[in-house]
């Protein structure tokens, strides 16, 4: 890529958490010269050199748009995607599989240069069990007991095909671990425990125990962090996979430390069995299934990250946590339908 160039970014889920960060980091990069934001409804946000539209990219008739919109870009940037209804798997694999195919098919009709494209670390295959980081080459086939982990892991088959038949586009995988921040935090609690779960609730001085799972061991990072990687992606020669996180891990004594309370072990069946009725009786919107996954996570290393991107989080897990946790009890939010602030409700 010239560094002389200004080039044209399409940013597809581009008003959601890691949308928004997205599009503010393209906005401050000097070698971007326009930004097109499309999303299924418009935002309330007026930022720098930055136009939206609307498309749904569930929708076979939005199609035609799609290409239209595309057809003059240097770069693609494709976010998007729906985590509910977790009771309606077939609403979710519209947008984030199907989606994902006239994303593609866009993209190779229009011969866009660069397509950078969000995973997870959800995609990878359960973990060693030992704690000992996995590289960008461990398997990805997800976990089969989840939506989430199983639409990701299909769309890295779609990405696989896609390179082998447009060597021409440049493609960059981005494999994020819990991405977090304030803004994101109203539409998370909404996600993953519910409308109607007070934000206020998360206070150090109402939980003096905390539910410790055995086992349970994950990474986060704050949102703007992987932003930062997601740009350096884009203008950089570098193609393949990239895992995002921050340190430390997270496990029970870094929550229980978080939340000032004391870890107390749970055993996983219990939680598991009253995980699986609240969402049976549609009061969690969070499947069980999502549970096991996150249980058998491997820990990622962010060696080639670092290296190639030479990227580092600004913030640490911990941080991004509070962050997170201050807009759930303050209700934070953005000018985004997806990302709109409540406390409650």
């Amino acid at each position: 890529m010239n560094p002389s160039e200004r080039l044209r970014v399409v940013v597809t889920g581009a008003t959601g958490n890691v949308g928004t960060s997205v599009v503010r980091a393209l906005v401050r990069e000097r070698r971007i010269g326009s930004v097109l934001g499309l999303s299924r409804r418009r935002p309330g946000l007026d930022l720098e050199r930055t136009e939206w539209a609307e498309v749904d990219l569930s929708l076979e008739g939005d199609e035609p748009r799609l290409a239209q919109y595309l057809a003059d870009a240097d770069a693609v940037v494709h976010l998007a995607w729906r985590f509910g209804p977790t009771h309606d798997p077939v609403t979710t694999w519209a947008t984030n599989v199907l989606g994902t195919v006239r994303v593609l098919d866009a993209v190779a009709a229009a011969r866009v240069p660069v397509l950078v494209c969000a995973s997870s670390v959800g995609a990878y295959s359960p973990g060693p069990g030992d704690g000992v980081p996995v590289s960008e080459s461990w398997p990805t086939h997800g976990w089969p007991g989840a939506a989430y982990t199983r639409e990701k892991a299909y769309v890295e088959r779609l990405l696989d095909v896609f390179e082998r038949d447009h060597a021409q586009t440049r493609v960059v995988r981005m494999r994020p671990a819990f991405l977090f921040k304030e803004e994101s935090a109203s539409e998370q609690r909404r996600i993953f425990a519910g409308r109607w779960v007070p934000g206020q609730l998360l206070r150090p001085d109402l939980l003096p125990l905390l539910p410790e799972l055995p086992g349970l061991r994950f990474q986060t990072l704050h949102t703007d962090d992987a932003a930062d990687a997601y740009v350096r992606a884009l203008v950089r020669d570098v193609r393949g996979a990239f895992n995002l996180a921050a340190e430390p891990v997270v496990d029970g004594k870094v929550l229980g430390a978080l939340f000032g309370a004391r870890p107390v072990r749970v055993p996983v069946p219990a939680v598991r069995g009253a995980l699986s009725a609240a969402w049976r009786l549609r009061v969690a919107p969070a499947e069980p299934g999502l549970l096991d996954a996150v249980l058998r996570l491997p820990v990622m290393s962010t060696d080639r990250a670092r290296r190639e991107l030479g990227w580092a989080p600004a913030r640490s897990s911990v941080e991004a946590l509070e962050a997170f946790l201050r807009g759930v009890r303050a209700g934070g939010g953005d000018a985004t339908e997806p990302l709109a602030g409540r406390r409650f409700g």
